[in-house]
């Protein structure tokens, strides 16, 4: 698999991404500040996988619910992400690669251990996503355009307000045996969020 060949377009998505990152708090400002509906956090993730790589982007709204347990503080946000992914193509006659395009929703928990301040945190979150077209590489075949995406992630946050928000996540998507073939895929990610 020539990773050149991934790099360079999604390294095109990924400037994209970025760029509209920087839109989406001037978006959100224009509306009642107020509102419910008005993201917390918006984000930038990069991540790659042993066939692909992908560029997503997304919103995060917290949760007013806490529960303090006795290792730290208990909490949670819905996360709503677009992303693409750059994969080797299914068809062994060119070196090409494919486009998938991730629409996800994901209920998350974060566990922040007792100490002053936010600092760093654990979560977890299971999620729905549909990945269109259907995911196919060389090697992998899911059966599926709907798959659950479940993660694990270790993060910090930081700034004056905790505005900043830097993560490792270890993702893994499939469609939980609903129906064969289900290899899945593992991504390891780079996740970077702000909070209004």
């Amino acid at each position: 698999m020539n990773t050149n060949n991934i790099r360079r377009p999604l390294s095109r998505h990924a400037l994209a991404a970025a760029l509209s990152l920087l839109l989406l708090p001037v978006a959100a400002q224009a509306g009642d500040t107020g509102s419910r509906w008005a993201p917390t956090r918006v984000f930038v993730q990069l991540g790659v996988a042993e066939h692909a790589s992908a560029a997503v982007v997304g919103a995060v709204w917290d949760w007013s619910w806490q529960r303090d347990v006795g290792w730290g503080r208990l909490t949670g946000y819905w996360d709503i992400s677009f992303g693409r992914w750059a994969s080797d193509s299914a068809d062994r006659t060119t070196s090409s690669h494919a486009w998938v395009t991730q629409l996800g929703i994901t209920p998350v928990v974060r566990l922040y251990p007792r100490g002053p301040g936010p600092g760093w945190y654990l979560e977890g979150g299971i999620g729905a996503n549909v990945l269109l077209p259907i995911y196919r590489t060389e090697d992998k075949r899911f059966s599926t355009s709907f798959n659950f995406g479940d993660h694990l992630a270790l993060g910090r946050t930081f700034g004056d307000r905790g505005e900043h928000d830097v993560a490792v996540r270890f993702q893994h998507f499939s469609n939980a045996g609903i129906k064969e073939p289900n290899p899945g895929e593992d991504f390891l990610q780079l996740r970077y969020s702000h909070r209004f």
